[in-house]
């Protein structure tokens, strides 16, 4: 008998200067949905200081703090939960190294290498970690519920039981899936 894998989830988001550019911000969903990224949450978004100020806590007594708060709050970003299995490690690696000089020099098929314009405006943010993902979350998601979705809707993620919608840009159920329950009766 097979174990079951359970799918992870992250926090994805397009920076500022990326939604100003409907071509470039479409290659990148394209990449997310090329490469079997499911879209849990997404939002558009101007992100409050609030927000940033929760979000960007670590580098508060960086030289760069500053610049970074005002940046992401400058105007709309997209904000998404994706999931997939080691979905973490996929979108950071679709995303490239966060230093964009060393994306356009090293990785220069990735989101960050084609895209991003400096250190600050890299285009794309990706948690680094499961504890991170969850934080990160919770800031932009406050009403998500884990448990919930690992009880209910992880299941139906997990088997492909799921629609695309393309103008939300949101995978969700699909009910039209026979269950186990119904199967057998």
């Amino acid at each position: 008998m097979q174990s079951k894998t359970y799918l992870q989830l992250t926090l994805a988001i397009i920076k500022p200067h990326v939604v100003k550019s409907p071509f470039v911000l479409q290659k990148i969903r394209d990449s997310i949905i090329d490469n079997n990224l499911k879209i849990v949450r997404s939002r558009r978004t101007i992100i409050t200081q609030k927000e940033a100020v929760l979000f960007y806590e670590e580098h508060k007594e960086k030289f760069f703090y500053n610049r970074l708060l005002t940046f992401m709050c400058s105007g709309p970003s997209d904000i998404y939960i994706l999931t997939d299995h080691n979905a973490i490690a996929k979108w950071r690696q679709l995303m490239g190294p966060t230093k964009v000089y060393q994306a356009q020099y090293t990785a220069r098929d990735t989101i960050r290498g084609m895209y991003g314009l400096s250190d600050t405006r890299n285009a794309t943010h990706g948690s680094d970690s499961v504890a991170s993902a969850e934080r990160e979350i919770r800031i932009f998601f406050s009403d998500f519920n884990f448990k919930k979705w690992y009880e209910h809707d992880e299941k139906y993620y997990n088997l492909g039981q799921i629609h695309f919608d393309p103008v939300a840009f949101v995978h969700t159920i699909n009910t039209s899936f026979p269950n186990k329950e119904q199967i057998t009766k």
